[in-house]
């Protein structure tokens, strides 16, 4: 069993932010003294250095200055690449590249295989604390390279969407309208079911939460489950074998992909 519960930063920012502290008091330098000069402020500058949030270019070339550390912390600058995904969910990023198929259940977004790019902004703009601009920009990008395995057409990729995710209009009503139009379109492809559990379905196992389901080139499975701030990839069969049940009692739940369909018909011709 994989389990990323409770993530650390990446180690990167936390060697980083390391070296940092033990140049700056080796050359006793304050931590006041290099905010003030860097002109970022103290706590900010105290979680660089704890690794909590990603050293600046500005950070350690003025640390590197004042500590006279020879370009040894400007060095680290090659390793503090903006990271495509968030660091708990990687390992199920890599398995999502090689998956044969996809079972995915969403009930308060559209799953980031089916956004659009003005979604996946006002998704990633929603984020607290807000995400650096480099680091934005790269998550955009990542979240819009993924959808190209849809187009791998030995892959299938199953996806169940609560009508209240639906319903969000993320990034305006002209957003609002590409994006179901997306929906419709991506549906029509052989290799890709829609499916839409409406608000009148009453209770049903997919009240606990979004989950994915992975079937590898091996033929096993693995689910994933992410919360806000960490996620967890597993593959105990009985554990998986749960989820699995669990989708298919979504599944009868929810409408056909024909239904589902003309449920997302009716409500652009409503927007």
């Amino acid at each position: 069993m994989t389990t990323l519960e409770n993530s650390q930063p990446p180690v990167q920012w936390r060697y980083c932010g390391n070296q940092t502290k033990r140049w700056r008091t080796r050359a006793g330098v304050s931590r006041e003294e290099l905010a003030t000069e860097a002109g970022y402020a103290y706590d900010t500058v105290k979680m660089m250095e704890q690794g909590r949030r990603r050293p600046t270019p500005r950070l350690l070339q003025v640390a590197d200055e004042m500590c006279d550390a020879q370009g040894m912390l400007v060095a680290a600058l090659g390793y503090l690449q903006p990271e495509k995904f968030a660091s708990y969910s990687q390992e199920f990023m890599s398995y999502e590249m090689e998956a044969v198929s996809l079972i995915w259940y969403e009930p308060r977004y559209i799953p980031g295989l089916l956004q659009t790019e003005e979604y996946v902004r006002a998704v990633l703009s929603a984020f607290v604390p807000p995400l650096e601009e480099e680091t934005f920009e790269q998550r955009v990008t990542a979240r819009l390279e993924r959808q190209k395995l849809l187009g791998i057409l030995n892959r299938s990729f199953s996806f169940v969407i609560e009508e209240a995710a639906l319903r969000c209009r993320f990034g305006g009503a002209e957003a609002y309208e590409r994006q179901l139009r997306r929906l419709l379109e991506t549906a029509e492809q052989r290799n890709v079911t829609v499916q839409v559990m409406t608000a009148d379905s009453g209770i049903h196992p997919g009240f606990r939460g979004p989950f994915v389901i992975v079937e590898t080139p091996e033929h096993e499975h693995l689910a994933y489950e992410e919360g806000q701030t960490a996620g967890v990839l597993y593959a105990d069969r009985e554990k998986v074998s749960t989820v699995m049940r669990r989708h298919d009692m979504i599944a009868r739940e929810a409408l056909c992909p024909r239904d589902s369909l003309r449920f997302i018909t009716k409500l652009l011709e409503e927007r």
